[in-house]
């Protein structure tokens, strides 16, 4: 048994050059090619991305000196039987519009001896290929080699929306660890940049509508997020295929207002009895009986859809609190003198303002499953709904004709499992346990959707770090190689083309090598395991 799975192991830690993640289709023969030369070349004059992106590649590939784990004692090169001249890339189209219907498919050709070749029909599909180009190339003794040529890969993805979700509001994170971020990202697939970047807790984004947001409701002046900053990170993003989508959270976790604007909250920062008004401190809702607080939501979606360039909005609309309102004297007053209005009314009628501010700036609506499930408000059928309370809401939200992208708590949080934070309950946190990769890597956005149109409808995958115990100290640690778990399996889909489910022992020993490859490029993932396992494959395995 100890030798059928030493060989599996083998086999498997050989096949597809330890990519990450897994090609569409992927071929290899039995031959290894010497590098010759690495160099990337455009037969044409391709847009800025493009150019940029090959020299960041060939800045990659000349620096990086990679070899997996499992082959630590090849201190020289495999024989070779021809040599490659390095990579030609053609791109049908320069358009650089980066939207959910982007095309990321390429082709990529390694012969024997010769030049290789990478084909795609976008600029975006040709970073993804440039990527793997670069993963395919491994070193032994100093030399660099391709191994199983000749290869020819034919890729693109399941998900279109292969997301990442940061918040910067709880604690600040500065914009070189979210350029680094988006890098670890781009070795990835990962193509979505969830910027959560206000929350009750801080405003740490400049707005000139209102300046006196971030001067009174940001952590400090070192810990902002200026226009500059914020278009900087949007073009750095485009630069890797990365789309950076905002989300200004409106009604709840809206303290942060109130230090600017305290006419427009309600239940602001009550102490100690937050809990029955909010899910953590601090408590504080904007005043949807107000007409100016929704003037004041409208005016906000108007200034950052103007700054964030992507075609989506995200609105939040998570953990509303009704009581919040109920013991609010100005919406009680309203109540009085609109006998047939509740407060489930005014909170239906701030989403049809909001949803159609969106609609009127000619983008689309992304919101939590809340606004879906737990309101009268019945959104457009172009909004796309973020789920994430159970796994059931993802058919859920299929059956009822909505594009869902899929982010359960119970397995894409990966805040969870470091215990509670607030300071005198020695406890779990809600959503503990800990979400190790394998447990994200298991987890099917599909499952229990058996209607052909509704598997359609899920759009995406995300993974979300909430940042109340996390800040740039340990944000790499958090984030990887857990992510790559999702980006694979977003990528990839949870099956080869053959139908065969991947398990997490089969693909164990490529996340080891994608994990020591980012470590090499920067990026201080976690271990998965104690090194000897990722220099012995398949010896680590629990017996059966």
């Amino acid at each position: 048994m100890k030798i059928a799975l030493a060989a599996l192991w083998t086999l498997s830690s050989v096949i597809a050059h330890s990519l990450w993640p897994l090609p569409t289709k992927y071929e290899g023969g039995n031959s290894t090619t010497a590098v010759g030369s690495s160099q990337i070349t455009l037969g044409y004059a391709a847009s800025q991305i493009l150019v940029d992106a090959v020299s960041r590649y060939n800045s990659i590939i000349a620096n990086e000196a990679f070899t997996p784990p499992a082959d630590y004692k090849m201190t020289t090169a495999p024989p070779t039987s021809g040599t490659m001249s390095g990579l030609a890339v053609t791109v049908r189209s320069s358009d650089d519009t980066l939207n959910l219907e982007t095309d990321e498919s390429y082709t990529l050709d390694v012969p024997v001896n010769g030049q290789a070749t990478l084909q795609a029909a976008t600029i975006y599909g040709a970073l993804r290929g440039l990527e793997t180009y670069s993963q395919l190339i491994l070193t032994y003794g100093g030399k660099k080699v391709v191994r199983e040529t000749p290869v020819h890969i034919e890729d693109s993805p399941v998900l279109h929306h292969r997301g990442l979700m940061l918040d910067t509001a709880r604690n600040y994170y500065p914009v070189g660890v979210i350029k680094r971020t988006l890098d670890a990202m781009s070795y990835n697939k990962v193509n979505v940049f969830h910027w959560h970047i206000v929350d009750a807790q801080s405003w740490p984004v400049e707005s000139r509508k209102y300046p006196e947001l971030q001067a009174k409701g940001a952590y400090g002046p070192d810990m902002q997020y200026s226009y500059a900053d914020v278009q900087a990170v949007i073009q750095y993003g485009k630069a890797r295929g990365i789309r950076i989508i905002p989300e200004f959270d409106m009604p709840g976790h809206s303290f942060i207002v109130y230090e600017s604007h305290p006419d427009l909250v309600s239940c602001p920062n009550v102490q100690p009895g937050w809990a029955t008004l909010a899910a953590e401190p601090p408590s504080g809702q904007l005043n949807i009986a107000k007409p100016a607080a929704t003037e004041f939501a409208n005016n906000i979606i108007d200034e950052y859809a103007a700054l964030f360039t992507d075609d989506m909005f995200h609105l939040g609309g998570d953990e509303v609190n009704r009581p919040c309102w109920n013991d609010d004297p100005d919406v009680q007053s309203y109540l009085k003198s609109h006998p047939n209005a509740t407060v489930e009314t005014l909170l239906a009628d701030f989403y049809i303002s909001v949803h159609s501010e969106v609609a009127k700036l000619n983008k689309t609506a992304l919101s939590w499953e809340e606004t879906l499930f737990q309101s009268e408000y019945v959104p457009l059928k172009s909004t796309i709904i973020q789920t994430w309370i159970n796994e059931e809401s993802i058919p859920n939200t299929v059956a009822k004709g909505y594009r869902s992208i899929a982010s359960p708590a119970s397995a894409y949080y990966l805040d969870c499992g470091h215990g509670a934070w607030l300071s005198n309950f020695d406890g779990n946190s809600w959503c503990d346990p800990y979400k190790s990769w394998m447990h994200i890597y298991n987890f099917d956005p599909w499952a229990n959707i058996t209607d052909s149109a509704q598997k359609k409808l899920v759009v995406g995958a995300e993974v979300a770090l909430w940042s109340e115990q996390s800040d740039e100290t340990s944000i790499d640690n958090y984030l990887w190689p857990r992510t790559s778990a999702m980006a694979e399996t977003s990528w990839a889909g949870k099956a080869n083309s053959d139908g065969h489910v991947r398990t997490t022992a089969e693909v164990a020993q490529r996340l080891h090598d994608q994990r020591f490859r980012m470590v090499g490029r920067g990026i201080m993932a976690e271990p998965l395991q104690p090194l000897w396992c990722a220099r012995n494959p398949g010896a680590c395995l629990l017996p059966s």
